[in-house]
């Protein structure tokens, strides 16, 4: 009668084991549903504020993707006057503060039409409450243009709905401002400067409170000076808010 030959254990390799326990992880994680936020119920008007680099175009597509609100980008891309602003700010000022002012009444009109939730990149506040007042306090836009500015922003908002709620985009760190506005290489961006995007973010930091106060729009101010909102859990993150924000 042969002896019964017991089969030798050997144990796992370490490596191994952790290759199997990282598959293993990643297959749970790839079944497991993603979460689909929770769109409002009614028809919202939401818009997104913030400095120049903040990403608030990227947030905007987002929300819309992820809500099916109808995007209203904001009128940089085609715009006829931005190049020569750039170039020469003290000339141009004036007439881009117009352009902006009639693209963005347009768009409020069409946003009334419209019977889906819409969002729209950049408000039509921040032109008056910041970047009008700015670019004459630097000396690019003479007091009687401001006024008249001002004159032509009454008549043409008179009869227009505010937005129901804006997400304030809060990015104190200029140098983040720089980095995002060269990786995203517009032409007309390159000269931007520091001293520049600082000034305005002293504008946004007050930017909240004027909406509320003065405007009477529920607002939600979200950092984004480290968080990635594109992907992953900053995505997640940055979706719930904003999911929890318009369902208030």
């Amino acid at each position: 009668m042969s002896a019964t030959r017991k089969k030798k254990f050997e144990p796992v390799p370490e490596s191994s084991s952790r290759e199997s326990s990282a598959i293993a992880a990643a297959t749970v994680a790839a079944s497991r549903p993603k979460r689909v936020p929770k769109a409002p119920k009614r028809k919202i008007f939401l818009a997104l504020a913030g400095n120049i680099g903040a990403g608030k175009t990227t947030a905007a597509k987002m929300v819309s993707q992820s809500f099916g609100f109808e995007l209203f980008d904001e009128p940089v891309i085609d715009n006829r006057f931005l190049k020569d602003y750039y170039k020469d700010m003290k000339r141009w000022s004036f007439t881009l503060q117009l352009e902006f002012l009639i693209r963005r009444v347009e768009h409020h009109e069409l946003i009334h039409r419209v019977a889906k939730s819409c969002i729209q990149d950049r408000t039509l506040y921040e032109d008056p409450e910041i970047f009008a007042k700015y670019l004459h306090g630097l000396g690019f836009m003479t007091d009687g243009e401001l006024e008249l500015y001002f004159e032509y922003f009454q008549r043409t908002t008179k009869t227009l709905t505010h937005p129901d709620k804006v997400i304030c985009f809060d990015v104190p760190n200029v140098q983040v401002l720089l980095d995002r506005i060269k990786k995203r290489g517009r032409e007309e961006e390159k000269g931007i400067q520091s001293q520049f995007l600082r000034g305005l973010s002293g504008y946004y930091a007050t930017f909240p409170m004027v909406l509320q106060g003065k405007y009477g729009i529920d607002v939600l101010t979200f950092d984004v000076s480290t968080l990635d909102i594109r992907n992953g859990k900053g995505r997640e993150q940055f979706l719930d808010s904003v999911s929890t924000f318009l369902n208030a």
